[in-house]
């Protein structure tokens, strides 16, 4: 039989069902588009100029040689301390052994008392066969009991000092972990400047690299026309000096026993080192043969002219006769920045060798492209 049901007819397909469906498709558009209108109103950060770009990564590279200059001194107290550790193991072992000898003299007394049984000299008298043997071994014992003595003497001192070496030991093994705490905190933060510096770096493009390296040039062409000035005045100055009778001050010295030859003959030789370096790229922490940093360059420097300096810049400058820029002679070592965190090696005429930063390599430079802090004369 025929069903009399009438079919069904879609939302969709019946004329209001399109003009709701028309609807609703129109509303979404509008609701998408009013998100995408609100999405671009948003504000967004202005992209920073190659201007701002340069300064940041300079900055960046500056905290990165200051963190080095902590991790150079972390290491050198931690080396000092791993170095004072092994000498204070080695002291607590030979302690140890004394005390087990000594220990082992003491076992032997007690051993031979036990073989008397203990027994008083009365008792001993009466039971000896031989009272003439009995005198003598009155007489060994005696010496005995002065040894033993002196044995637990010993054995309390050798316990003694044992105890105290391995409380130095402890204390010693305690400031090691605390540099090597330091030491890979300063670490992690050269590692950090660094990579945030190289990130900024690789986005911008090849147009505005080329603006950088222009900014950078115009920058080094600055500190060199300041060089050349300071050059034309020292030199002016030392016309003067002749002029009025005052000679020469190159055999200056640098304080102490040195004559004003040996200083120089130092110098010299200082100098000669660091120009055979230059070409050498900077890494941070290192002291050389084949790379440095700026604090490592000038250390090894020095140490081929028969000088010992200290490992970090801020150790540096304590060291030697401080100089005025305008008396700055060849061998000089140039601090720069208020927190001392970068040092360069004078070469006269206003320029120095130095290791820059990272990226870079030991070369030669204005003394005035970084503000200048202090300046020493080592020998």
């Amino acid at each position: 039989m025929a069903s009399h049901r009438k079919p069904r007819t879609s939302v969709l397909a019946s004329p209001g069902g399109r003009r709701t469906a028309a609807g609703l498709t129109t509303a979404a558009l509008a609701s998408v588009t009013l998100l995408s209108q609100s999405a671009d109103a948003a504000p967004r950060a202005p992209k920073p100029t190659i201007e701002e770009v340069k300064k940041k990564v300079d900055d960046l590279y500056h905290q990165a040689e200051l963190a080095t200059e902590k991790y150079n001194g972390a290491k050198e107290r931690a080396d000092e301390q791993r170095h004072t550790v092994d000498g204070l193991l080695n002291a607590a072992a030979k302690r140890a052994e004394q005390m087990n000898r000594s220990r082992h003299q003491l076992g032997m007394f007690a051993s031979a008392q036990y073989r008397t049984g203990g027994m008083n000299p009365t008792a001993q008298l009466m039971l000896a066969k031989d009272p003439q043997q009995f005198f003598d071994r009155s007489h060994l014992m005696e010496r005995l009991t002065s040894r033993q003595k002196q044995a637990v003497t010993d054995y309390q001192e050798q316990a003694a000092a044992a105890a105290h070496q391995r409380v130095k030991a402890t204390d010693s093994l305690e400031q090691l972990q605390k540099s090597q705490a330091s030491l890979k905190e300063s670490k992690r933060s050269v590692q950090d400047k660094l990579s945030e510096a190289r990130q900024l770096l690789s986005r911008l493009t090849a147009q505005e690299k080329a603006r950088l390296a222009a900014l950078e040039r115009q920058k080094e062409a600055a500190a060199k026309r300041k060089a050349e000035e300071e050059a034309r005045r020292q030199q002016e100055r030392e016309r003067q000096r002749q002029q009025d009778g005052g000679g020469s001050t190159g055999g200056q010295t640098g304080g102490g026993s040195s004559t004003g030859d040996s200083s120089s003959t130092k110098a010299e030789k200082a100098l000669a080192f660091a120009r055979a370096q230059i070409g050498k790229p900077y890494v941070w922490g290192a002291t050389g043969p084949s790379s440095y940093d700026c604090s490592g360059l000038t250390q090894a420097a020095w140490k081929a002219a028969g000088v010992t300096l200290p490992r970090t810049t801020w150790d540096q400058v304590k060291v030697g006769q401080r100089v005025a820029t305008k008396d700055l002679q060849p061998g000089d070592l140039v601090f720069f920045f208020d927190d001392i965190s970068h040092v360069g090696m004078y070469i006269g005429g206003g320029k120095m060798i130095h290791a820059p930063h990272p990226g870079a390599s030991v070369r030669e430079e204005s003394i005035y492209y970084m503000p200048i802090y202090g300046s020493v004369r080592p020998g």
